[in-house]
C-alpha cells in the first residue's frame, strides 16, 4: 500500500478492541451460508486489521472479501465491545479507491448517478421495455426461461415500470388537503422516481391528505450510498452538499424519503461531514430533520383510512430501515391500523433478503442463497402480501417471488394506506 499521510483508512481504535468472541457469526448472513471465517465479521475485521498494521498485502482478494460483507448491520447490534464491522468495510473500500480507483467507477457514479436527466435517459430502454408491450409478450411466450439465470433473475427484479419518471411528473409544490398544518420535504429516490413511481405518487397522497403541503425539489441527486458502498466517498460528499443546499432553499420543517436506503443515507451527513466546518453545523441540521414516511406518518395525528383492504400481510424489515433508523414498529402500526387486514409476522422479519444493494448483480451465488431462506420465511406465514420501505429489498423480493412461481405481492406499506384512503379494496 502506497504510504500518505492524506489516506483515510479505519483508525486503529475501531478495530483494535475485538475479542473474537463470535456473538457476530450468528447474526452474519454471509458467514451462516459458507461457515468460513473469512466470510464473517470478525474474520474481515481481523483481516482490515492484519492489512492495516502490514501484516497482509492489500490485494484485491483481500478487498473481495470486503465486498463480499452485504453491509446489513446486524453485527452492530450484537457486538459487546462496539466493533462496526460494516463501517470498517465501508472504510476498506474507499482506501483501495484512494491507492488504486478503479477507472469505470467515475463515470458511473460522478457522471450517471450525479445526474437525475442522465439516469432518466440511460433507463429509458427499460421503460420502453414495458412500453411497447415487449415485457408482456416475453412472459406470455415463457421466453424469459430462454435468459440465462442470472438475465433472467436481474429481470425479475424489475417492478411494473412507469412511462414517465415521476420527477418530470410530480409538481414542485402540492398542496395539503383541509387545514394545512406542515410544509414537509419529500427527498424523490433515484429508483422510487424511475421505477417505483407508483408507490412515491401514493407517498405524496397520503402525505397531502394528511395535511401536509409537499415540496419536492427536482434538482435532488442520489443520495449517495451506491457510491458510498463502491468507495467513492469524495462523490457522496458532493452530493450531500447539493442536496443539504437544495433543502435549505425548500425551507421545509421536515424531510420524508419513503425509500429505507436514501433515510439512512441522509441521515448520516451529518456525520459525513463533521469535520468540514462549513458544512458541519448545515449537515447535522439536514439530518435531523429526515424521517422515514411511516415513521413521521405515527408521529403526526394521522387521519385514520376508512377504507379496507382484505388480505394477509407480512412484513420484511429492510436492513437500513430497522438497524441505521430504528425504524420497525411504525410500518407494522400502520399496517394494523387498516381495516380488513390480517398481519402475520414473519420469522427472522428483520434478516437481510440478500439484495444490498447490488448483491444479486455482484455476488449471484450468495445473494439467491440468502433470499431464498427469506422466501420461505415470507411463505410459512401464508400471506398474500409482503410489504418493505426499501426498493432493493422489494426487488429482491420480486425475484424471490419468481423464482418460487408465488402469487405473493410486493408492496411498500404506503401503497396499502393510499388503497384505504381511496376506499379501494384488494
Amino acid at each position: 500500500m502506497t504510504q500518505n499521510i492524506d489516506l483515510h483508512k479505519p483508525l486503529e481504535k475501531e478495530y483494535l478492541s475485538c475479542i473474537r468472541c463470535g456473538l457476530c457469526l450468528s447474526k452474519c448472513p454471509t458467514y451462516r451460508e459458507y461457515l468460513t471465517e473469512t466470510s464473517s465479521p470478525r474474520g474481515r475485521v481481523a483481516l482490515a486489521r492484519k492489512g492495516l498494521e502490514g501484516d497482509l498485502t492489500l490485494t484485491p482478494n483481500l478487498y473481495e472479501q470486503m465486498y463480499a460483507c452485504f453491509d446489513c448491520l446486524a453485527c452492530h447490534d450484537i457486538c459487546p465491545v462496539g466493533i462496526r464491522t460494516a463501517d470498517i468495510v465501508l472504510q476498506m473500500r474507499y482506501l483501495q479507491e484512494q491507492t488504486d480507483p478503479a477507472r469505470w467507477k467515475g463515470p458511473l457514479f460522478s457522471g450517471l448517478l450525479s445526474s437525475p436527466s442522465r439516469m432518466e435517459w440511460a433507463t429509458l430502454p427499460l421503460r420502453l421495455y414495458e412500453m411497447l408491450g415487449i415485457r408482456k409478450l416475453v412472459y406470455a411466450l415463457g421466453f424469459r426461461w430462454l435468459l440465462p439465470g442470472k438475465l433472467r433473475d436481474m429481470e425479475a427484479m424489475l417492478p411494473h415500470l412507469p412511462q414517465r419518471p415521476l420527477r418530470l411528473i410530480l409538481p414542485e409544490v402540492t398542496e395539503g388537503e383541509g387545514r394545512h398544518t406542515k410544509r414537509v420535504g419529500f427527498f424523490l429516490g433515484c429508483a422510487q422516481s424511475l421505477l417505483f413511481a407508483d408507490e412515491s405518487a401514493a407517498t405524496v397522497r397520503v402525505l397531502t391528505r394528511n395535511g401536509c403541503t409537499v415540496i419536492t425539489p427536482r434538482e435532488t441527486q442520489c443520495c449517495g450510498m451506491p457510491a458510498m458502498g463502491y468507495g467513492r466517498q469524495e462523490t457522496v460528499l458532493a452530493m450531500a452538499r447539493h442536496n443539504i443546499d437544495v433543502f435549505e432553499k425548500a425551507q421545509v420543517e421536515t424531510i420524508v424519503t419513503d425509500c429505507a436506503t436514501c433515510g439512512s443515507t441522509l441521515r448520516e451527513y451529518g456525520k459525513l461531514l463533521s469535520d468540514d466546518p462549513q458544512w458541519a453545523e448545515r449537515a447535522q441540521a439536514f439530518s435531523d430533520k429526515v424521517r422515514d414516511i411511516s415513521e413521521f406518518l405515527m408521529e403526526i395525528p394521522l387521519v385514520k383510512p376508512e377504507g379496507t383492504v382484505n388480505a394477509r400481510i407480512t412484513y420484511h424489515d429492510p436492513c437500513h430501515l430497522r438497524r441505521a433508523q430504528n425504524v420497525w414498529k411504525e410500518p407494522r402500526e400502520l399496517i394494523r391500523m387498516i381495516k380488513g387486514t390480517e398481519f402475520i409476522e414473519m420469522n427472522d422479519a428483520d434478516w437481510c433478503c440478500g439484495s444490498a444493494g447490488s448483491q444479486l448483480i455482484t455476488h449471484y451465488e450468495t445473494s439467491l442463497k440468502v433470499l431464498n431462506r427469506k422466501m420461505n420465511n415470507v411463505k410459512e406465514t401464508g400471506a398474500d402480501i409482503v410489504a418493505s420501505g426499501c426498493p432493493g429489498c422489494q426487488m429482491q423480493l420480486n425475484v424471490g417471488v419468481r423464482r418460487h412461481r408465488s402469487d405473493i405481492t410486493v408492496v411498500h406499506p404506503i401503497v396499502l394506506l393510499d388503497q384505504a384512503y381511496s376506499k379501494k379494496g384488494k
